[in-house]
């Protein structure tokens, strides 16, 4: 179990405070789901100043060496998922009004009837989900994005998003409707 304080700050000596305001966006009401991700930077150092922008982060950054940073407070939101995809069309249960509505490529429309539907029948969402960012670069940097493969993680970084990853989202979930 994690302490959470009356900030959304996680109490425990494993893990480091470099709350970031600028990518704190809405409260978040309500935890349907942990996303992990890599950054595509060489270093947390890196991550943490891209940070500062206030376009997109995460609630952890895991460097590494396995060190966990929190980056945001678990009331809010932050901005570590694109836009949502059809859960239907990869689990193969869509309506066929979906399936018609899925043939014509329009991903901002495709998130708009996405994020109206209750998890689980759609993806967690920047409005429902805890962010876990992983250091590591996609690489080699000179070649198309879709040829480039992201550094393995680290021995360190596995055993802390193992550990991260043991939140109960029962006492998020707590801590949302407290505040």
């Amino acid at each position: 179990m994690f302490i959470i304080d009356q900030n959304g700050k996680v109490i425990n000596p494993k893990i480091k405070q470099a709350t970031s305001l600028s990518i704190q966006k809405k409260r978040m009401h309500q935890v349907h789901g942990i996303i992990v991700h890599q950054t595509d930077s060489p270093t947390a150092k890196a991550t943490l100043n891209g940070y500062k922008s206030g376009q997109s982060g995460a609630h952890f950054l895991i460097a590494k060496d396995g060190t966990i940073y929190q980056t945001a407070s678990l009331l809010y939101q932050t901005w570590h998922v694109g836009r949502l995809k059809s859960r239907c069309l990869i689990k193969m249960q869509c309506t066929p009004t979906e399936i018609k509505l899925l043939k014509s490529f329009d991903p901002k429309n495709e998130h708009r009837r996405e994020i109206v539907k209750n998890a689980p029948h759609r993806f967690p969402s920047n409005e429902d989900s805890i962010g876990i960012e992983i250091v590591g670069e996609a690489l080699p940097k000179n070649v198309p994005d879709n040829q480039r493969v992201y550094e393995p993680v680290t021995k360190d970084q596995n055993k802390s998003l193992k550990w991260l990853g043991a939140v109960d989202l029962s006492d998020i979930r707590l801590i949302l409707r407290k505040f």
